[in-house]
């Protein structure tokens, strides 16, 4: 596996508030509100745009303090947590390399929505970020550095059981390259990220939110 280059933060280092609670999607099926088989075992998620709201571009999410949930996603991310899917957050940062913020900001940011997320019943799995400009590594969506850690973190993830939710042309394309569903959070099209037409081409379906995204997983 291709590391990145010398004098960057790897995302392969950057696993940063896995839940204590978190085990197998089958050892936490058994303790599920269903006993529904569903195809899907581990949903990846982008960040920005999808589970906070997207600031407008140029400006980034560098603070707790800029870190706004966008509504329903506790809930939603608690119903895949009850329905026994491993949940799975995947997010490029280019911030960090352009010197707007750091890796421990980014830090911070997951550990207080992990503590947030505990006050609805719910947790992350597993975070992961890349923090290089573009053209710099192997793990900046759409290429798939960090799909990869995770499936080196939890060895039972395979393409045809997870799910890529995204927001941007880079997550649809990073999930079609490995194999996974797609589905493309359209959101207000006041704001959506250039590409968001030819991602609504390539997802596998399109929905307006996470709550909504969730649903269609479980259906």
């Amino acid at each position: 596996m291709k590391h990145a280059l010398a004098g960057f933060y790897s995302c392969y280092d950057n696993r940063v508030s896995t839940s204590s609670e978190s085990t197998t999607p089958d050892a936490v099926a058994q303790d599920s509100d269903s006993s529904r088989v569903h195809r899907f075992r581990t949903a990846f998620l982008d960040r920005d745009g999808v589970i906070n709201r997207k600031l407008p571009e140029g400006e980034y999410v560098s603070s707790w303090q800029r870190f706004v949930l966008l509504p329903g996603t506790a809930q939603a991310i608690a119903r895949l947590n009850r329905e026994g899917l491993r949940v799975v957050v995947v997010t490029n940062q280019r911030g960090i390399a352009l010197g707007k913020y750091t890796a421990e900001a980014v830090r911070e940011i997951h550990n207080n929505f992990q503590r947030e997320l505990a006050d609805h019943g719910a947790h992350v799995d597993a975070f992961y970020f890349c923090p290089h400009d573009r053209n710099q590594c192997d793990c900046r969506k759409p290429l798939p550095g960090m799909f990869l850690q995770a499936q080196r973190d939890f060895p039972d993830i395979h393409p045809s059981t997870s799910c890529m939710i995204g927001d941007s042309l880079s997550d649809i394309e990073f999930g079609r390259a490995l194999g996974l569903f797609t589905v493309f959070i359209a959101g207000d099209p006041l704001h959506r990220k250039p590409g968001a037409e030819k991602a609504i081409q390539m997802a596998d379906s399109v929905v307006e939110n996470l709550p909504d995204a969730v649903r269609l997983m479980l259906a």
